[in-house]
Parts: structure tokens; C-alpha cells; sequence
């Protein structure tokens, strides 16, 4: 042999040539001659076996399978011909192997790595040496595994699609209990080949979204059901790299107890305005805070002259309905008050002019979510009219009676009134001294200088009397007063 062949073959890598370059990899490599002998191993692929020196290792194939248990991907125990090891001495080719790891003895799992197979030759015919390359995959085996249980434990129904093929790989038991699917139903199949989201206001946004893998905004969609049927379900897309594949997850919000109370409100609504429409007594509702009107029906319609035109939308100020601004001072205060009233004797005017004797009732209530008072007046005109032309029947045949007392003329005047209504007959002690004046027939000014106080101080008084007794004139506030015992002394 020539200097220069010498010269030649001792440039040749040597396994100190090797052992150098694997020292500077990140994944671990352990080298292997084709009888089974462990010839090598880096410092990566003893850390990822926890052991400081190769011969940890063990010397063989057989020591190594002696001091360590593997299972595949899926937990199963490997038999020792199955291992990395023993494959890649039959000349088997694996270039994307996941194995879990433990020292023999134990039951936990310490490692997953995923391996792949190198052989090395010189003349290209069989191998001369053969290396099994690893990366310890732990952690992202370990976020996957973590993910797996949440996703699982997740109450929100979802799947997962793979952006590998556009197919759903996962869905957890949420998901399959909204849609009574079965998990073979809709593994492997595609989200639109399903026809799983419909209504949807931009489908082929939608679409290109979800097969791009990129984030999806929050949507409404129809969730198809195994029986065909369809929930209202609100659902969202967000990509996500915890699992082997790129992927991207799609979470629902079932909607559809929501619609259903919608449609069922709105049935219901539906019938109160049926109701509201056709009730025998006018009525009205109302906004605050100025008391615009929303709605009227037909009662009121034929009882003020109002149609809906002229009156929804504007203020019950503006329509002028009350005869007195008093009474509709003294029924705004109530209402603030206390919420509602009941049976008031007031006065209102027709839109020609005309005045209506009325009992108005007025209560807050919720419609659509918001607050209205509803007003209901019920006209007692004729009813008034029949108790004037008795009380004046009455004062004709008296004037020529006079041997039947005042206090049997009032009793007769009064017999074909009903009760006075007692929800507002609590008289301040200042009112009560008014009244009594009142039924001992003073007239204003002369009540004003009893009392010293003004005239404007006296009405006001006075409207309070009305609202409180349920009369609309001095004559039933008599009345009232004297079925009570009032205006006995002499003026």
C-alpha cells in the first residue's frame, strides 16, 4: 500500500469522528453494528433515557430490552421484537415511530419519543452500522394529553378538525349529547359534506375560513340533529397546535331554549294584544317617562275620538285628555308612587270637546322587556247622568215638601249612588276642615278668608278631596261629606 492510499484512509471518519458530530445534536442518536452491539450513544439519547453513560444502556439489543418497557402510541405493550431496536437490526424502515418509554418495573410512562431509523454503508451495499435517531416529544405528548381530558370533560359541546384533510377527528361527549349523533357518525366525515351548519349568514366565508384552519367569529347557525331536526346554536372557530396535526376547534352555545321562549313570548304577546284589542273598556299604554303612548284599543278609540294615528306616539299631554290638570297631576303623582291606582272618578275629554264622566285604573307592566303602564278607563257618563236627573227629579218635588228634612232629601239623592270607593278616603286633617266647610255650603272665597289661606292653595286641596273621595264635583264631594256626618254645625 502506497503512503498516499495510507494518508487517505486514515482521513476517513472514524467513530471519534461520529461520536463528535452526534455530540452536537439535539436529538438523540444511539448507534448499533448489525450483530446488536450498542456501539454509541450521544448525550441526548442518554438524557432522554435517564441514564448518564451508554453502557446504562445496556451492551445489546436484549440488555436494552431488558432494562426498558415500551408501548406504542396507543399504550400497548411492545414485545421486545417489536421494539426500535430489534426493527431496525430486521431492516425495517419506521421514519415516524411514536414509542412511550419507562425503566422496567415501572408503570408510569417517563418518556414518548418519536424515532426514526438511519442505516450507513460504504459501498451502498448492506449496512455497515445503523443509528436509531430520537426526539423526545414528552411535552407535547403531555399538552396533548391535558388537552384530550379537558376537551373530553368539556361540557360545551366541539369538535376538532384536522387540516390534514378536512375532517372532523374529534368530538366530546357535549357535542354528541346536543345532537344525539354517535361518534362513528361524524368521525372521519367533513363538517359541510354533513351539512352539519346551516342558516348561516355567510356560508362561503364561513367555508374558506374552516378549511384555511383560520379563526372564526362567532356565528348563529341551524345545528343539524341525527333525527334531522335543527338547533339554533352559536358557534366560534379557533385554530390550535396541541394535537399531532394542525387543527382547529369549533365550540357551540346551544341557542335553541332561547328561540323557544323568544317564540313563546311572542305568542303570548300576540294574545295579550288580541285581548287588549278587543276588552269592552278603553285602554291605553303608555312609556315613561313622558308618558308616550304605544298602544290604544278600539274601546278607546270610540270613547275619546282618538285614532291610532293621532294618538300613538305622542304624550297623553298632548292628546289633552283630562278635563282637569289637577286630576292629571294628582294621577301622575300616584303612579309614581305607588305603581298604579284604582277606580279613580275623574273627567276626560272627547277630542270634539265633549266631557266623559270615567273610573280610571292605571298599573305598571312588562311588555318586550321594557316598562309600560297600562291605563283602562271605564265610562260611567250614563250612569251619572241617571244619578243628576234623580237628584234634580227630587229637589222638583221638594221644593213643596217641606215638611221632609234636608237629611232624608240628601238620603233619597244618594240612594241609587254606589259605595264611594275607600282607596283614597284618608283625609289629611286640613281636608277634613275644608270638606266641612264645604258641606255647610261656603263657597270658595269665604272658605279662603276662613281659613286664611289663598284660593290657588284651596283648589289644589280641593282636587285632593276629589281624588281621595272618587267624586269629580263639589256636589258628590257634599254628598260624600255629609253621608259621613260632616257640615252638621251652622255656617
Amino acid at each position: 500500500m502506497s503512503d498516499d492510499q495510507s494518508r487517505q484512509i486514515a482521513k476517513q471518519p472514524s467513530l471519534r469522528h461520529l461520536e463528535q458530530l452526534m455530540a452536537q445534536f439535539l436529538d438523540g442518536v444511539i448507534l448499533i453494528d448489525t450483530a446488536g452491539t450498542i456501539i454509541s450513544a450521544n448525550t441526548a439519547a442518554l438524557r432522554m433515557h435517564g441514564v448518564s453513560s451508554p453502557s446504562q444502556l445496556g451492551q445489546t439489543a436484549e440488555e436494552y430490552a431488558q432494562r426498558f418497557s415500551l408501548r406504542d402510541a396507543s399504550h400497548r405493550v411492545l414485545k421486545h421484537r417489536e421494539y426500535p431496536l430489534f426493527r431496525l437490526l430486521a431492516g425495517e424502515t419506521f421514519p415516524d415511530l411514536t414509542v412511550e418509554v419507562m425503566p422496567k418495573g415501572e408503570e408510569d410512562v417517563r418518556w414518548i419519543h418519536n424515532v426514526r431509523d438511519v442505516t450507513m454503508d460504504e459501498d451502498g451495499g448492506d449496512p455497515d452500522c445503523l443509528a436509531l435517531v430520537i426526539s423526545d416529544v414528552s411535552e407535547q405528548f403531555n399538552a396533548e394529553t391535558r388537552f384530550n381530558a379537558m376537551f373530553q370533560a368539556n361540557p360545551a359541546p366541539a369538535l376538532i378538525i384536522s387540516m390534514r384533510d378536512q375532517r372532523i377527528s374529534q368530538a366530546n361527549p357535549g357535542f354528541l349529547e346536543l345532537t344525539r349523533f354517535n361518534l362513528d357518525d361524524v368521525i372521519g366525515r367533513t363538517v359541510f359534506g354533513l351539512d352539519l351548519l346551516g342558516a348561516l349568514a355567510e356560508p362561503h366565508k364561513v367555508k374558506r375560513q374552516i378549511e384555511a384552519g383560520e379563526v372564526v367569529q362567532q356565528a348563529e347557525a341551524e345545528l343539524l340533529v341525527k333525527d334531522g331536526s335543527r338547533r339554533l346554536v352559536l358557534f366560534a372557530g379557533q385554530p390550535i397546535d396541541v394535537t399531532e396535526d394542525d387543527a382547529l376547534l369549533l365550540t357551540f352555545a346551544d341557542l335553541e331554549p332561547r328561540r323557544l321562549a323568544e317564540h313563546a313570548l311572542a305568542a303570548s304577546e300576540r294574545h295579550l294584544s288580541s285581548i287588549f284589542e278587543i276588552a269592552p273598556s278603553a285602554m291605553v299604554l303608555t312609556q315613561e317617562p313622558k308618558h308616550t303612548v304605544a298602544m290604544v284599543n278600539a274601546a278607546f278609540r270610540a270613547l275619546t275620538g282618538h285614532d291610532d294615528d293621532q294618538a300613538v306616539g305622542h304624550t297623553m299631554d298632548a292628546l289633552q285628555l283630562w278635563e282637569s290638570a289637577d286630576h292629571h297631576a294628582f294621577a301622575n303623582d300616584e303612579v309614581r308612587k305607588t305603581g298604579g291606582f284604582r277606580n279613580w272618578d275623574c273627567r276626560l275629554k272627547h277630542r270634539n270637546g265633549t266631557r266623559i264622566d270615567c273610573l280610571v285604573s292605571a298599573q305598571t307592566v312588562g311588555l318586550k322587556g321594557t316598562t309600560f303602564l297600562l291605563w283602562a278607563f271605564h265610562d260611567i257618563s250614563e250612569r251619572r247622568r241617571s244619578e243628576l236627573e234623580l237628584v234634580e227629579a227630587i229637589e222638583a218635588v221638594m221644593k213643596d215638601a217641606s215638611w221632609l228634612s234636608r237629611s232624608i232629601i240628601d238620603k233619597l239623592a244618594t240612594l241609587r249612588r254606589p259605595a264611594p270607593p275607600t282607596g283614597h278616603a284618608e283625609l289629611s286633617a286640613r281636608e277634613r276642615e275644608i270638606l266641612e266647610l264645604v258641606c255647610q255650603d261656603l263657597d270658595d272665597a269665604a272658605i279662603a278668608d276662613r281659613l286664611s289661606i289663598s284660593r290657588n292653595t284651596l283648589r289644589n286641596h280641593i282636587a285632593r278631596i276629589y281624588a281621595k273621595t272618587g267624586v269629580s264635583r263639589r256636589t258628590g264631594a257634599v254628598i260624600w261629606g255629609r253621608e259621613r256626618g260632616m257640615g252638621a254645625r251652622s255656617g
